[in-house]
């Protein structure tokens, strides 16, 4: 149970987002909802009730990030976890990439978790606790999808950030824990919002309930965990991978129970 625990979740009127929050809410915690569409954020705070604080912002926006974190601490005392979710793919073979392309992803998916961390890290760090869970990507591990080569290297951006992260708070301030969560093929509206459109990833075979992604989030809060895939087999998949260049896969947690 998660019971007077505060979690702040990037991203959260919709897919992963929400799904995690509403994991987490069940549980017993209080959530600030963070996102850019006011409408859709309180719709989705409204059921949660004084447990729930919704806060519009852009989480590109540094000075916006930094905002969440002083409304957050001004209605709940305190932050205990904080969930950089909020991302965008693309829809674009890599030949094709323009600058602009290259620019955007690493503003949506690095720069808001970088934000992100560099905003609470000073709450964390005078407590002496806190956790940062940084959700990536399968294909921050495999980059097996041409059509989304800047989405999966935003991801292994994201990836390196976070492990680094891990080590350079490891010793200095050990209360603090890092976890990466790297779902796949989920069933949220992640393909039709990507930059240049793309496949409905309700749609694909195999696609994951999002409801599932998020109770893997809420479990990575209760365990601390500090690597883990959301689906089923994805360990294999990308050791498979990897074997096919002849080197040893990224290790990473699959979720058990």
């Amino acid at each position: 149970m998660l019971n007077e625990q505060v979690v702040v979740i990037t991203g959260a009127s919709a897919g992963i987002g929400a799904a995690a929050a509403a994991a987490v809410a069940r549980r017993g915690a209080s959530v600030v909802l963070v996102a850019r569409r006011e409408r859709e954020l309180r719709a989705m705070a409204e059921p949660y009730g004084r447990k729930a604080l919704p806060v519009v912002a852009d989480v590109t926006d540094r000075d916006a990030v930094s905002r969440v974190v002083r409304e957050a601490v001004e209605r709940f005392g305190h932050i205990d976890v904080w969930v950089n979710n909020a991302g965008q793919g693309i829809t674009r073979m890599p030949s094709a990439l323009t600058d602009e392309d290259i620019d955007g992803m690493i503003r949506i998916n690095v720069k808001s978790v970088l934000y992100g961390v560099q905003a609470i890290l000073p709450h964390f760090k005078a407590r002496g606790a806190g956790h940062i869970i940084n959700v990536s990507s399968m294909l921050g591990r495999v980059p097996m999808a041409e059509f989304r080569s800047a989405y999966s290297g935003a991801k292994h951006f994201v990836n390196a950030l976070t492990s680094n992260l891990r080590d350079e708070l490891r010793e200095s301030h050990p209360g603090i824990a890092v976890s990466l969560v790297s779902p796949g093929v989920v069933a949220t509206e992640f393909g039709i919002n990507a930059a240049h459109g793309g496949p409905d990833s309700r749609n694909l075979p195999n696609a994951q309930p999002v409801s599932e992604v998020g109770e893997v989030i809420a479990w990575v809060i209760e365990t601390r965990r500090p690597d883990v895939y959301t689906a089923p087999g994805s360990q294999a998949r990308v050791a498979a991978f990897f074997s096919q260049l002849g080197e040893d896969p990224p290790e990473a947690a699959l979720r058990t129970t």
